[in-house]
């Protein structure tokens, strides 16, 4: 090899000592760039829990700091345990199915707790945690009492929620009677004016009013039956089933902690009453399917009435029946039916007459905030509300004066 090309390797080839140099140098330049990865590493946090909540909705969820509600000291509590923190997307409950839809199925949030943990619940879109709980229909009387099944019932006056379980439960009961009410508010203030002995109504309300309004003065005995008692889950969209098993990894070490919640929000988590085979039979399938408090009332399975009013407006009353059925029903009666009197839709058209169509806008744009009617204009749009309204024309009752 000529001298040239021994000098020109020398050139190129660094010698042993020149490598190990660089080497050196790499190794502490690459660490020093480590350094502040990470230190960034090391304060990473997991993304917060992001909760389902109705911001008015005691004793399950509130806006109120200092009474967040059974549903969300629940979620604070899990998300505590996979050392989360929690975020909160208020949504109105009274939508029903809507607000799953609306929330956790549009990826508003991450979880919703507290829903019914039934097989046929908005389909394969949503899945569920193991069990929390139990809740259903309670009921209430003085301690004194006995409220050990049905029969304890006999010639007693019995407050029902409309459309419920226990209304239809005690139906064919001709030695109860059965008082009508919306609400559990309702049947616990008629207990409390003594214009009953007993209310059957939602035991999570009733709990928690007789807690924080009465001073625990009346006993609150759940019931158990077909469309009485329901399990409670946390509820995820399909996509979240990593989620979801994260959640269940954690859930038995919190019953305790869940059993105090429901204990601290004044809600029934006992031992039920059963009730028979024979009592179950006269229990219709209305209201069994779930609890009410999810607003969705069956339908009634009958054909659409259609009316010549009816006729000449723009909309379609079949998809107005399905809105109505799916959202209004809850406190209007599937189908418009409905025995009282102030909230009976059929009576429309005799109690406005030819105001009938303006008074509907006001009405469902702007609610009733203090007959606990919402506003709908952010929830419906108008094609929807107009079909809506062709519906209840269909059904307006003709006949006879108001």
């Amino acid at each position: 090899m000529s001298v040239s090309c021994i000098a020109r390797n020398e050139l190129r080839t660094p010698s042993r000592n020149t490598r190990l140099e660089h080497a050196i140098r790499t190794v502490l330049l690459s660490a020093l760039l480590m350094v502040p990865a990470l230190a960034a590493g090391a304060g990473e946090t997991k993304p917060p829990l992001r909760l389902c909540a109705d911001p008015t909705n005691l004793p399950f969820s509130s806006d109120d700091p200092g009474k967040p509600g059974l549903y969300l000291e629940i979620g604070q509590a899990v998300a505590q345990k996979l050392g989360r923190t929690v975020s909160t997307n208020w949504y109105k409950s009274y939508f029903g199915k809507r607000t799953v839809r609306e929330t956790l199925l549009s990826k508003q949030c991450d979880a919703m707790v507290g829903l019914p943990l039934i097989d046929d619940f908005m389909g394969p879109a949503v899945i569920f945690s193991k069990p929390i709980a139990h809740e259903g229909y309670a009921l209430v009387g003085s301690k004194d009492r006995k409220l050990a099944g049905i029969d304890d019932l006999r010639g007693l006056r019995v407050a029902v929620q409309y459309q419920s379980t226990p209304q239809n439960l005690l139906a064919l009961r001709d030695d109860i009677r059965k008082v009508t009410v919306l609400s559990p508010e309702e049947g616990m203030a008629a207990l409390e004016q003594g214009k009953v002995d007993i209310a059957f109504i939602w035991a999570p309300v009733a709990g928690w009013l007789n807690k924080t309004s009465y001073g625990d003065k009346y006993q609150i005995v759940s019931t158990e039956g077909d469309g009485l008692l329901w399990a409670t889950a946390i509820g995820f969209a399909k996509a979240s089933g990593a989620l979801r098993d994260e959640v269940d990894g954690v859930l038995p070490a919190l019953q305790p902690e869940i059993s105090a919640l429901f204990a601290k929000y004044g809600v029934p988590n006992g031992a039920p009453v059963k009730f028979g085979e024979a009592d179950r039979a006269t229990t219709s399938s209305v209201g069994s399917s779930e609890p009410v408090t999810v607003g969705q009332a069956a339908a009634a399975e009958k054909p659409v009435q259609t009316a010549a009013t009816a006729g000449d407006a723009k909309g379609d009353a079949t998809a107005g029946r399905e809105v109505f059925n799916g959202t209004c029903a809850h406190c209007h009666g599937p189908d418009a039916v409905q025995a009282e009197r102030k909230i009976d839709l059929r009576l429309l058209k005799k109690r406005y007459a030819d105001d009938m169509e303006s008074t509907f806008w006001k009405t469902v744009h702007d609610g009733r905030p203090a007959k606990g009617m919402p506003a709908w204009k952010d929830v419906f749009n108008d094609d929807e509300l107009r079909n809506v309204y062709v519906y209840l024309q269909s059904v307006q009752d003709t006949g006879g004066s108001n």
